[in-house]
């Protein structure tokens, strides 16, 4: 299914989510109870919570809410037998669309760069429902990093491991694989929070 048919996978009648997806909610909490936010001293399931509601926003349905929720859980919390638990307990497509957004299953991650484009041509070959879920997480991730640069300037990319160039850089070539693939609101709603970064750190596609 070509990402720009994202619309078509709509929340099942009834009640919009099961006790399934309050399960998943536990879990998340109890994976990330420790876990703190980079670059500030923020409770990280914030970020996981804020991923979760853009989705269910723009159309997602339960599966993909509660792959948002643990789309961080293998790369931060366990690697590849984190991967395995997810599956047993929320299902084969929950564990795809997971697998899906991670770039990492081991530490120490690979340089930064070479995760950052092997993540890239591989979402080109993903499904629907794992392209939502990363933009969604792109969509997170970007307006909290608008916000920053607001208050902060671009020293806030001196945080990042990409820096300012590399960041920004990710962002855009997100969007090309996003847009490629067809657009929709919420690949419309990233490029103009993406758009806004780039204006006020004077920086333009291709520098």
């Amino acid at each position: 299914m070509p990402f720009h048919d994202w619309s078509t996978l709509k929340l099942p009648q009834g009640p919009a989510l099961s006790k399934r997806f309050i399960r998943a909610l536990g879990y998340t909490a109890k994976l990330h109870a420790k876990q703190i936010r980079k670059r500030t001293k923020r409770p990280y399931i914030g970020h996981l919570l804020g991923v979760a509601s853009i989705v269910i926003e723009y159309g997602g349905d339960e599966d993909m809410a509660i792959g948002a929720l643990l789309h961080d859980a293998v790369e931060d919390q366990g690697g590849l037998p984190r991967l395995r638990e997810i599956q047993k307990k929320f299902g084969k497509r929950v564990a795809r669309i997971v697998e899906g957004c991670t770039d990492a299953y081991a530490q120490p991650k690979s340089p930064w760069l070479e995760r950052k484009r092997a993540y890239i041509t591989r979402l080109a070959g993903e499904a629907a429902d794992v392209c939502l879920v990363s933009a969604a997480d792109k969509l997170s991730n970007a307006r909290e990093t608008l916000y920053e640069v607001r208050v902060d300037g671009d020293s806030v990319y001196d945080r990042f491991a990409g820096k300012k160039l590399g960041t920004l850089w990710y962002y855009r070539e997100l969007l090309r694989v996003f847009h490629q693939a067809g657009t929709n609101p919420l690949v419309e709603e990233l490029d103009r929070v993406v758009s806004e970064l780039e204006r006020l750190s004077g920086f333009r596609p291709g520098n």
